[in-house]
């Protein structure tokens, strides 16, 4: 198809503005699926999407549009709106010219609103603002316009009035988007290259490689070579996203959709690769993406230690899909053998979890989360790590580092004396105060964000009555008074129950999971010491009595000195059991370290 009525464009917007539901009514309306066959989140396919009701991954459809008698194709993509799968929004932008920016006219703009525009805005697209779900019984258009006008520029009169649920203005965004996003550049003589944008594992098909063709033509028979790994395939099928796979003839320069060339080895594609011809390479790869810089670690261990291969081919299939997860193998002495795996968040950390139980049936063992740090040695190389085993006290660290990101709020107005109090509570720095209206302020502050991942959002919701919105990114890492807190339960160190703290909190936090750990395991036949310990000092100590056989019930009267006897012996098997006893630690122990919040 000839490149200059070709458009592609991506859908952004915070959590819940509307952007599945108005790609719902965008096929809908451009008779790409009848009647029959919408249903409300047609692009969200995964289990766990439609049951959280959120958007996880990505997803690119192919829709034919006429506009004044000439045929176009448009290339959408709808994205989630979370903080945690920003990387797949920007992916998405990589693969476009432009962008539909969606606010809605009660929520108005919010905080990953902000930073979805300036996502847009670094990749050069073409930015449609949109204002969604004007037929809500209560709206602020007019007050939202202006925060539009004030925190991003728009100009009232280019934002559009549109509504996914009910279909209102769908033909003005399709008109927009013909007549304000830019025909893609490239031409089809050219050397081929194609960037790799997503890809999935089929059982029958091998890996399916989802491609934007920025030069040359792909066609179905023709030799295709992978840039970076340099290995070359045959091409089985192409074909375009309507919504389902529909094959067809051939890719050219700016189109959509997917090549299939029975690659069974998921270790060959990645995502962001160049895919170019066999006989005629292109002489340089298209710029690709930058590596996604995973921020929490957790382990992850199967129940059944039969399940080890399974979880790992299952790790491998989501890694896939999932450019943004990593896995490395790791022992525990507690647990046995599992991965070490990497997240951009908590909620994408329980969305793999879930799939992973869910989907591939896998009963898991998961370590509490923690973020990744730095150490500056004394001959000043810096190390990574993002597992506490991995910190060692041996007088060679100079300094211990954190990761500091920049977190903007947007919150009510009678709201910010609450919410600087959190950020002060968990060490942050003040840096700005912008309002936005009378009602709705912007405050951006430092954290450490060891501080942000677990509850921040939960405690920003409960704060503001579920009004406050938030968004971070990682600004770089800082050094501060950091500790590894040691988990000793009889005497022995649990590895997966160590975590780092800041000096100032690491008594109460210690008290608190000591505590906790002692209602979570059951008594035995012997006392049980839970300690916690910085180094080689206690800081923190609680008991689990022995269970108790009452060994003198069978004596009634008679001498006291058999009493004694029976009472001895059961104090020297007893100690015996000390000795060698083992002590079992139940699976709801390890997740206690994330559930003493702030006790």
């Amino acid at each position: 198809m000839d490149p200059r009525f070709i458009r592609n464009f991506s859908i952004v917007a915070h959590i819940d503005h509307g952007k599945s539901t108005l790609s719902d009514q965008l096929l809908l309306q451009t008779g790409t699926i009848t009647q029959r066959e919408f249903k409300d989140q047609l692009l969200d396919d995964l289990d766990v999407e439609r049951e959280r009701g959120i958007t996880v991954k990505a997803r690119a459809v192919t829709i034919k549009y006429v506009h004044h008698g000439q045929p176009y194709e448009l290339n959408f993509v709808d994205t989630p709106g979370h903080v945690d799968f920003h990387y797949e929004v920007s992916r998405s932008l990589a693969a476009c010219e432009g962008a539909l920016l969606l606010v809605d006219a009660f929520q108005g703009v919010q905080a990953q609103t902000v930073a979805n525009a300036y996502a847009a805005l670094e990749a050069n697209l073409a930015i449609i603002p949109c204002l969604n779900k004007i037929d809500l019984p209560i709206v602020r258009t007019d007050e939202v316009l202006e925060e539009m006008r004030t925190v991003l520029g728009f100009n009232p009169e280019e934002v559009l009035r549109t509504s996914g649920r009910s279909g209102i203005g769908i033909d003005d965004v399709l008109e927009a988007i013909v007549e304000r996003v830019p025909a893609p550049t490239g031409l089809a003589a050219d050397p081929l290259r194609a960037l790799i944008f997503d890809s999935k594992y089929d059982n029958y098909r091998g890996v399916v490689i989802y491609v934007r063709v920025k030069d040359g033509v792909v066609r179905k028979g023709s030799k295709i070579r992978l840039m970076k790994k340099g290995t070359h395939h045959e091409v089985l099928e192409v074909g375009q996203f309507r919504p389902m796979n529909t094959p067809c003839d051939e890719l050219g320069p700016g189109q959509v959709g997917y090549i299939v060339a029975g690659i069974k080895n998921l270790s060959l594609v990645h995502i962001g690769d160049t895919v170019t011809e066999a006989s005629r390479p292109a002489t340089e790869p298209l710029p690709g993406y930058k590596p996604p810089q995973q921020m929490v670690f957790c382990g992850m261990f199967p129940i059944e230690a039969t399940d080890f291969e399974k979880l790992r081919e299952e790790l491998g299939r989501l890694a896939l899909n999932d450019a943004s997860f990593s896995f490395i193998p790791e022992t525990s002495d507690a647990l046995g053998f599992g991965f070490r795996c990497g997240f951009l968040g908590m909620l994408h950390m329980e969305i793999i979890q879930q799939r992973l139980e869910k989907e591939a049936d896998i009963d898991l063992i998961q370590t509490a989360p923690n973020v990744t740090y730095e150490l500056l040695k004394k001959d000043q190389t810096v190390v990574t790590v993002d597992n506490p085993q991995e910190v060692s006290w041996d007088g060679t660290t100079e300094e211990f580092r954190e990761p500091i990101v920049k977190v903007t709020f947007i919150v009510p107005a009678d709201c910010i004396g609450p919410i600087m109090q959190l950020c002060s509570d968990r060490r942050g720095t003040y840096k700005s105060t912008e309002y936005l209206g009378p009602a709705r302020a912007q405050l951006i502050y430092e954290l450490p964000l060891a501080e942000v991942i677990y509850d921040m959002h939960d405690k920003l919701k409960s704060i503001t009555r579920g009004y406050g919105t938030m968004d971070y990114e990682l600004i770089g890492f800082r050094a501060a008074d950091l500790v590894k807190l040691d988990i000793l339960v009889k005497q022995n160190k649990v590895d997966a129950l160590a975590s780092i703290v800041h000096r100032s909190l690491a008594e109460r936090r210690g008290r608190a999971l000591c505590k906790r750990l002692k209602e979570e395991i059951s008594k035995h036949m012997f006392e049980v010491p839970i300690q916690a310990a910085i180094g080689a000092r206690v800081i923190a100590r609680e008991t689990i009595s022995a269970m108790r056989k009452n060994v003198t019930a069978k004596c009634y009267g008679g001498d006291i000195t058999r009493k004694r006897k029976l009472l001895q012996k059961q104090k020297e098997g007893k100690k015996r059991l000390k000795q060698f006893g083992e002590v079992e630690i139940p699976q709801k122990a390890f997740l206690a370290v994330l559930d003493i919040g702030d006790e």
